[in-house]
């Protein structure tokens, strides 16, 4: 019988493979997928986890232009070399450059922008072009990790000027950003130093060079407050058409970017692009599924999306200027910025594990050498520098899940006393908005709103998630009496579990009630301040079962309870929904547009209704995720929103994020497969007429499946539930 049972799974595994299961490849991909509208998706060329991303930018203010495009937006203002995909506050946008190939500027000219026609505009991994037809030029451009080339092919050869704005900035307010600028010119090019302050302080240093001899170079004139020079650079062409800028970037110093630059010499344009696109082509096909053209490419742009950030931004050398500023030698040789780690350390950062885990080591240690400089591991990061952005402590459980794991690499002690700190130890030099001090968390064992104003809910709810990391940790390494001591603290959301509503609300320092009280009323930060970050007490209420999934159906009154509640979330209107408050693509309270959402339809796999779950997670994503420019309904946020995606059409996903454990669902796609090399998992993934899932023919439940049971999986079965689209 044993012999009978190998050969009927080898059968049905040659039947399964021998399917449409087929690999991504960027055929699959349009770059273009959420850049109309909130989802801020930056179009431009780049290498996965590069260093820059060379792109157009429409506009350089606002918050619809986070990324620097829109798709609807008419005119290019030029085509800057670093860009951040999918967030919600401008930043980066350094060294804007504009060819020209018409009536030539003069110093006395103010408008440099082009209109340009769709039709022109190409977009694939590692790859972007358009013609800018006032500057009658067309516009390709592509990338290493870390050098941005752009060339640029005019209508006719002899005298052509290319725009150098050093002074441009997608910026966070108005005004001019830069606060101090020093450049040299070189015949061939510059090398510069920039300083701004946006959504945070930064320096950038600048090495451009360009293909074809400066014939001449002027500065325009200063506007009010500009610090840094805009250029007009002339070249003589003769009987080319062409002209190529290659533009490397270091946090460092302009030695560092001349070495950066280096590091592309003697590999022409063509030859990069086809290198970025077989490095795409590689992280692509590591995920294999069974779906129809147009399902392909939602898959496959999200899977794309989903590992164009963290940046890698140390040097060629490994020198890297860290949150403080000052320079240090990069673990590894790799540091990683575009950390948005609020959003991605519930879907993105577990996702990494299976996809991309040789890079898991890498992320990890960033963190550790940005705590070892901060005094704390970081919140969300730009350019290697702490913006202070959102609460809790996300890095916790990013941390803890690569331990839990067992990834190589990682200095777990070093690791635990890095959590350690971040969990107790003051923070005086924090910005006035950001956490400070866990006096008034250690004293009250939560935070009251009178002597915590604003997001005092959510801060408690959120720490707890980080507690649990720490305790998780802790155990691990066998610090018994510290695992009990955070798993205690990280059940101070139960103080502010309100029975008769249902949901956590605010107390103040007497333990009395927030009132006036309405639990559907958002609130945000940086437009109505109060209780909740960029949400309500519904969407906040399940916050707790990120880390403690069980205390909290059973805080609701058991399997049930939890069900009724979360039938309730579901089809309770929300009054004038605002995204600016996180209240996009919604469905009753559930805010998809939005992260404390992101686990909330999981857990009907708490209940006896599993299945009102899978059906939650289907329609989320056939309405919130599309094949359109506008085929994603909120800020991508770094590749969170694109990751939930492509777990979910997996019909996995990381409820529990930092326990090295997985919830199991319905798939999106009949079949599918992940192989992420030597180094990684390699299962397939199949659906079946069963009521629970199965691992290598073996029943397991729907929730806390260990990861190592995964990982070390031939083949994963899934209820088939007809999801697909």
């Amino acid at each position: 019988m044993k012999c009978l049972a190998a050969f009927c799974f080898g059968l049905f595994a040659m039947v399964a493979s021998a399917s449409d299961v087929r690999p991504g490849s960027i055929d699959d991909v349009d770059p273009r997928i959420g850049t109309k509208g909130t989802g801020h998706v930056f179009p431009g060329a780049l290498v996965p986890f590069g260093m820059v991303q060379p792109g157009p930018d429409n506009a350089d203010e606002g918050w619809s232009f986070s990324s620097g495009y829109q798709y609807d937006a008419p005119r290019i203002l030029g085509f800057s070399n670093t860009h951040i995909s999918g967030a919600g506050i401008p930043e980066l946008g350094d060294v804007l450059l504009m060819p020209n190939g018409a009536t030539p500027w003069t110093t006395a000219s103010t408008s440099f922008d082009s209109g340009y026609h769709k039709a022109t505009e190409v977009a694939r991994p590692g790859f972007y072009a358009v013609r800018v037809d006032e500057r009658a030029a067309l516009v390709e451009l592509t990338a290493t990790e870390r050098v941005a080339l752009q060339r640029y092919t005019f209508d006719r050869g002899g005298r052509v000027q290319v725009l150098v704005d050093l002074q441009h900035r997608l910026r966070f307010q108005p005004g001019p950003r830069v606060t101090a600028a020093d450049y040299t010119m070189r015949p061939d090019g510059l090398r510069a130093t920039v300083h701004s302050s946006n959504w945070v302080e930064r320096q950038a240093s600048v090495a451009l060079r360009f293909d074809h001899p400066i014939a001449d170079s002027q500065v325009l004139p200063a506007r009010e407050g500009e610090k840094a020079p805009r250029l007009l650079l002339s070249f003589d062409l003769g009987e080319r058409r062409t002209l190529e800028a290659r533009i490397a970037l270091s946090t460092v110093d302009e030695d560092g970017a001349a070495a950066n630059l280096a590091t592309a010499d003697g590999i022409d344009f063509d030859a990069v692009q086809g290198n970025a696109q077989a490095a795409w082509n590689t992280l692509l096909s590591r995920v294999a599924i069974d779906a129809p053209a147009e399902h392909r490419r939602i898959f496959y742009s999200a899977l794309y999306r989903s590992l164009m950030h963290p940046s890698q931004i140390a040097d060629v050398d490994g020198r890297v200027r860290g949150p403080k500023g000052e320079v240090i030698d990069a673990p590894g040789g790799v540091y990683y910025s575009t950390m948005s780690l609020w959003d991605t350390f519930r879907a993105s950062h577990p996702l990494f594990t299976l996809v991309v885990p040789e890079r898991v080591p890498g992320f990890v240690n960033t963190l550790l050498a940005h705590e070892r400089q901060m005094g704390y591991l970081p919140l969300w990061t730009a350019w290697g520098r702490e913006t202070h952005t959102m609460i809790g402590n996300p890095a916790l459980p990013v941390i803890s899940d690569a331990i839990a794991k067992g990834f190589p690499g990682i200095d777990a002690e070093a690791a635990f006393a890095a959590m350690l700190r971040t969990s107790t130890a003051e923070r005086p030099n924090a910005p006035a908005w950001a956490q400070r001090s866990w006096a008034l968390l250690d004293q009250y064992g939560y935070l009251p709103f009178d002597r915590a104003p604003g997001e005092s809910v959510s801060k408690t709810a959120e720490y707890g998630y980080g507690d649990a990391a720490v305790s998780e940790v802790a155990r691990h390494l066998g610090r018994i009496d510290e695992a009990a001591r955070f798993e205690r603290r990280a059940a101070s959301w139960t103080a502010l579990f309100d029975s008769e509503t249902r949901t956590l609300r605010g107390r103040d320092s007497t333990g009395a009630w927030r009132t006036p009280f309405d639990p559907t009323e958002a609130t945000s930060p940086m437009n109505n301040p109060g209780d909740y970050t960029e949400a309500n007490a519904w969407q906040y209420t399940a916050t707790p079962a990120l880390h403690d999934p069980d205390g909290f159906r059973e805080k609701l009154g058991g399997r049930a309870a939890l069900e009724a509640w979360l039938d309730t979330f579901f089809s309770l209107p929300m009054p004038n929904p605002n995204k600016h408050l996180g209240q996009e693509a919604m469905i009753g309270q559930y805010a998809h547009g939005n992260e404390p959402s992101h686990h909330i339809a999981w857990l009907y796999a708490w209940t006896d209704a599993p299945t009102k779950g899978e059906q939650h997670v289907a329609d989320i994503a056939r309405r919130f995720y599309r094949n359109a420019p506008e085929g994603i309904v909120g800020n991508d946020d770094a590749g969170q929103m694109s990751a939930w995606y492509v777990l979910a059409t997996l019909g996995i996903y990381p409820s529990r994020p930092g326990h090295a454990e997985w919830t199991l669902g319905a798939p999106l796609v009949p079949r599918a497969r992940i192989d992420a090399g030597s180094d990684g998992p390699a299962f397939d993934i199949a659906t079946a007429r069963i009521d629970t899932p199965r691992i290598d023919r073996q029943t397991v439940p729907r929730t806390g499946v260990p990861d190592a049971r995964l990982r070390h999986a031939r083949q994963l079965e899934l209820p088939d539930r007809n999801l697909a689209r």
